[in-house]
Parts: structure tokens; C-alpha cells; sequence
């Protein structure tokens, strides 16, 4: 008796089933998201067999490596962009050259130049990215007409936002002092010098007598 020998059918791929919840996560994932928008764009670049997780997982490499510090892939596409862009102007700079009408020439040279824009800056934030600008806090003296100076500086709150601040320079200023019992003010604080020496017995005056000396 020959025995028949059953042929293995194939299993079917069973689709993963997502709550309404893990799909709203979904929705906002930044790589699913340019991985959808990439997919729907790429298909005149390498074909549209591309396979969605291993897109996903490369762009989740490339957002944690910027998230580490490394900006190396950031600042090749920036070239890539900016060396692409110039292609872009080149090809149709060269085409305005060849129309005949003012429409076409006019048309194709207004996206010639938007191509050179475009590139120029992308190739302005290339720069920006390999050498950030350093910001400086300048401490700015304001002199008014008087005593009084105020410095503008800037102080770093608990949330680490820096804010301007204001110092005043203290200036001494007169003030009322009491005299004493007899309710007097002096205006000058300082401690009253002590009397002179000099001619300290100088005594009292002679009386003159008038009544002889009326005769002369």
C-alpha cells in the first residue's frame, strides 16, 4: 500500500492586531511617521518593495544618534541637499536659456533661482550646525545724571532661564540725626572738634567808666 504524502500548506501571515490606543501612539511616532511619508515618495528612487520595519528601525538609529550627540548623518544629508540643489539650478538655468518665449524663460530662471536659494541655505545651516554661534552677555553700566548707577546684568533662575537684573550702587545719603535733650538736629553726623589752645586765659574785660570822659 502506497502511502501519499500530504502536502505542507503554507501558514497564513497573521496580522497584528492594534487597540485603538496603541494605534494613537502610532500615529505621533516620528520615525512612522517619515518612514509613511518616505515610502509614498521613494518609489522612482529604489522601488516600492521596501520594507516598512527596516525603516522604521533605521530612522529610530538615526534619531538616537543625534539624541547622543552625533550629528555626522544630519550634516551629510545637509550636503547632499545643498550639492542637490545646485543641480537642480544648474539644469534649469541652462533650460531658461534655451526657451524662446519671455513666459518660459521667465518661469524657468524664477525656479532656477529658488533652487539657488534653497541651496544656499542649506548650506548656511551646514555651518551653523558644525560651528554653532557663541552667544554673549554683555554687562552694560547705565549712568544717570546724579549719584545713582545702575549695572544691567543677568542672573540664572532655579529653572535655569537667564534674566536680566538691575544693581544699584548705594550712595550715602544726609540724614536727620538728633541733637540731643534740647530736641536740636544737626545736619552733619560728624563728632564736633574739641577747642583750641590758643589764647585759652583770655579773661574778662576791665569796666570803663564813661562819666569821666563826657567833659572832653
Amino acid at each position: 500500500m502506497s502511502t501519499k504524502l500530504a502536502k505542507a500548506k503554507p501558514e497564513k501571515s497573521q496580522s497584528v492586531q492594534h487597540s485603538p490606543a496603541d494605534k494613537a501612539k502610532m500615529a505621533t511616532m516620528p520615525s512612522l511617521n517619515a518612514a509613511v511619508v518616505i515610502e509614498a515618495y521613494q518609489g522612482n528612487v529604489v522601488g516600492k518593495d521596501i520594507d516598512m520595519s527596516e525603516l522604521v528601525s533605521t530612522l529610530q538609529d538615526s534619531f538616537k544618534a543625534s539624541k547622543d550627540g552625533d550629528l555626522g548623518r544630519l550634516e551629510c544629508m545637509l550636503i547632499g541637499q545643498a550639492t542637490a540643489l545646485q543641480t537642480i539650478f544648474t539644469s534649469l538655468a541652462r533650460r531658461a536659456t534655451q526657451q524662446e518665449h519671455m513666459k518660459n524663460y521667465d518661469t524657468f530662471l524664477s525656479l532656477a533661482l529658488k533652487a539657488q536659494a534653497q541651496s544656499r541655505a542649506t548650506i548656511q545651516a551646514v555651518v551653523e550646525l558644525k560651528y554653532p554661534k557663541q552667544v554673549a552677555f554683555v554687562k552694560q553700566a547705565n549712568i544717570s545724571h546724579g549719584p545713582q548707577q545702575v549695572n544691567n546684568c543677568t542672573v540664572q533662575d532655579t529653572n535655569g532661564v537667564i534674566k536680566p537684573c538691575a544693581e544699584k550702587a548705594h550712595t550715602r545719603q544726609s540724614k536727620l540725626l538728633d541733637g540731643g535733650n534740647d530736641g536740636c538736629s544737626e545736619m552733619d553726623g560728624r563728632t564736633a572738634a574739641a577747642p583750641g589752645k590758643q589764647n585759652a586765659r583770655v579773661g574778662a574785660l576791665e569796666s570803663i567808666d564813661r562819666t569821666d570822659e563826657r567833659g572832653r
